[in-house]
């Protein structure tokens, strides 16, 4: 059975001609134990999917079942079998690490011997094994992100609803909280992350979906995705050339040596199935620099959603 499955998802905010809609006729479904990841510029729809999926708010139309139960008229009892990790952490200052995890399970009923069997385990997995006496503001932000996660893991959810889970870390913490990630999914429970790192999209998610204006853009692998939406190579052009910058030499040359190019602030972004014509013209440019690589999920979402600036 899905952990979520999602047909139709409207959602509008306003009245009249003021309206606007925001989630617009969704689809979506999850598999078992795959890591899921929607990706969408800044009011994309992406939080408000979320929303309406755990039932925290009310969709204008559509179908929701989550674990099983109906959303938003079950919503409650299929949170019980749902962990959440916010965009920003709202742990309890004033407890210490195995108190926040304590007081958090007994939302979810469990009795006190259970709890004092699982915490160990719990902040091990979190590698704060050291930590279970140290209250919240003496932790680093790695720390608290980490607790935050291991929090949304005390009722053994079936599925795990991650917000941005890794902005604002440092590559360490980054890269322990992926390991944790692939761990979980790999025994079983199913993950729906949101992030703006596309990278981390590529490392973690066995299938994703780029979102914009409340629709689904793409759907499938990362190769998938890449595959489908964008030609193989990318030749990023900077530096001078005859005074000027390199978006005139693109503005001059690049339609004739690629097949596609974009320009963005001082680089022409070049996109082609076979590069050496393109390399050949820029070796007889030595006042140009160039950065040559495969076509990655950040070429994707930016030809999908636009370059232009998201507040």
């Amino acid at each position: 059975m899905s952990p979520l499955v999602i047909e139709g998802l409207r959602k509008r905010f306003g009245q009249g001609a003021s309206a606007r809609e925001v989630v617009a006729g969704l689809d979506l479904r999850l598999s078992p134990g795959e890591c899921f990841a929607l990706l969408g510029p800044n009011g994309a729809g992406k939080t408000t999917t979320l929303r309406c999926a755990l039932g925290l708010t009310t969709p204008s139309a559509g179908r929701i079942q989550l674990c099983g139960r109906p959303v938003p008229r079950e919503a409650r009892a299929a949170r019980e079998r749902v962990g959440v990790v916010p965009q920003m952490d709202n742990l309890d200052p004033d407890f210490t690490c195995a108190e926040n995890l304590r007081i958090y399970g007994r939302y979810f009923g469990l009795g006190d011997a259970a709890l004092e069997a699982r915490i160990p385990d719990l902040l091990a997995f979190a590698s704060l094994e050291g930590k279970a006496d140290t209250k919240v503001p003496a932790l680093s932000g790695g720390m608290k992100r980490r607790l935050t996660l291991a929090r949304a893991l005390v009722n053994q959810p079936e599925l795990l609803v991650l917000d941005e889970p890794t902005t604002g870390l440092d590559p360490q913490a980054r890269h322990l909280i992926w390991e944790r990630l692939r761990r979980l999914a790999s025994e079983g429970t199913t993950v729906l992350l949101t992030t703006h790192f596309m990278d981390e999209a590529e490392r973690l998610a066995s299938r994703l979906a780029i979102m914009d204006a409340g629709r689904i853009l793409a759907t499938g692998t990362p190769r998938e995705v890449i595959a489908a939406h964008i030609e193989p190579q990318v030749v990023e052009v900077f530096g001078d050339w005859r005074g000027q910058g390199a978006p005139a030499w693109a503005a001059a040359h690049a339609q004739g040596v690629c097949r596609r190019f974009e320009v963005s602030g001082e680089t022409a972004f070049c996109y082609a199935e076979d590069p050496a014509p393109l390399l050949a013209h820029l070796a007889g440019e030595p006042d140009l620099r160039y950065l040559h690589r495969p076509a990655n999920l950040e070429d994707v979402f930016l030809k999908l959603t636009g370059r232009e600036l998201r507040d």
